[in-house]
């Protein structure tokens, strides 16, 4: 079969190629995969600038969804047949503190697919944690069960955005828009920052109920905010740009004794006025990847229709048109693109 290779370190080095259908192990399932989604991490992994453990050569992707067509001999609760998406972590200890705290998303020996592991850029992948999904959400939006775990892990269970709180996002890419939806599920203002360049983005935000969208480059938002909070700023921001501007502009937007949650990877140092933290007394917190509870509640929040993940997809590419995919992420030209393997 083939798959979407990384196969040596350095920027680029990625390719269609044949990859061997391996059987799953006897704590893993084998997923015909559906649909599988470009992450912005992905573009890291491609330019071999994310700050993770990654080993070549390796079929990349983690976002997924699909059908068991087989499983191992101590897999237990999934049979073949069942439609399913799954958790990137392929091996856990499973004896660290993290682990045992059920934050297994920051076990010290954590192994992930589409890193370490090959992903699902591929027809077939073999994953260690899957979920079913409910009958009403799509293998499109399954694909996107991930991403959206992502988000609720860093706006719930990190930031703690709870009902009243006035919420800015910036970054209104996948990460943003999914963010300000589950801020906003949670029963909080949300204002979306973003620039020019993010204009069908902003509007996607507009028609996914976002109240507040602001285009940094023709308004003023720390102005917008502040007019819209009594001038104290926004209680809790949730930083998705990775860009420097952003994170400066986050810890201008947020209050005194507010929250800022970091959820961009910048794939590099960048420098920040972090002193704001000190004359503010900010609590500042991150999030990277997400915990089986928030998988749950991401599945429900989709199953009752409060959040329709789907409707971020905005192109559907075979998996021969990875490039194309890679460059319109890159690009900004896409919201969600999903590949067909």
């Amino acid at each position: 079969m083939k798959g979407v290779v990384k196969f040596e370190r350095g920027s680029g080095f990625v390719e269609l190629r044949d990859v061997v259908d391996r059987a799953p192990e006897c704590n893993q399932v084998k997923v015909e995969v559906k649909a599988t989604g470009i992450c912005g991490s992905d573009l890291h992994v491609y330019h071999d600038t994310i700050n993770y453990r990654i080993r070549t050569p390796v079929v990349m992707g983690h976002e997924f969804s699909g059908v068991v067509v087989d499983r191992g001999s101590e897999v237990t609760g999934v049979e073949v047949g069942d439609r399913v998406t799954g958790e990137p972590s392929v091996y856990i200890c499973g004896r660290c503190p993290y682990c045992l705290s059920e934050h297994y998303n920051l076990c010290p020996d954590r192994r992930v697919l589409g890193y370490w592991h090959d992903g699902s850029f591929a027809p077939y992948c073999n994953a260690t944690f899957v979920h079913r999904l409910p009958d009403s959400v799509g293998f499109e939006a399954g694909a996107l069960t991930e991403l959206l775990a992502c988000c609720v892990h860093t706006v719930i269970e990190q930031a703690g955005v709870s009902a009243a709180d006035f919420v800015a996002v910036t970054g209104p890419g996948p990460v943003g828009l999914l963010s300000a939806l589950v801020a906003m599920a949670e029963g909080g203002t949300v204002l979306l920052c973003g620039t020019s360049r993010d204009g069908e983005r902003l509007k996607l935000a507009s028609e996914l109920g976002v109240e507040h969208v602001v285009n940094v480059e023709a308004d003023d938002p720390l102005k917008r905010v502040q007019e819209l909070t009594q001038g104290y700023g926004a209680d809790v921001v949730v930083e998705c740009s990775g860009a420097a501007p952003g994170i400066d502009l986050a810890l201008d937007l947020v209050r005194k004794r507010g929250k800022v949650a970091q959820m961009g990877l910048p794939g590099k140092p960048v420098e920040v006025d972090f002193e704001k933290v000190a004359y503010k007394e900010l609590q500042v917190s991150g999030g990277v990847g997400q915990r089986r509870p928030a998988w749950e509640r991401s599945l429900k929040l989709m199953e009752l229709g409060v959040i329709e993940a789907e409707r971020l997809v905005s192109h559907d590419l075979p998996l021969a048109d990875w490039a194309r995919g890679f460059e319109m992420m890159e690009k900004q030209e896409a919201v969600k693109v999903l590949l067909r393997p």
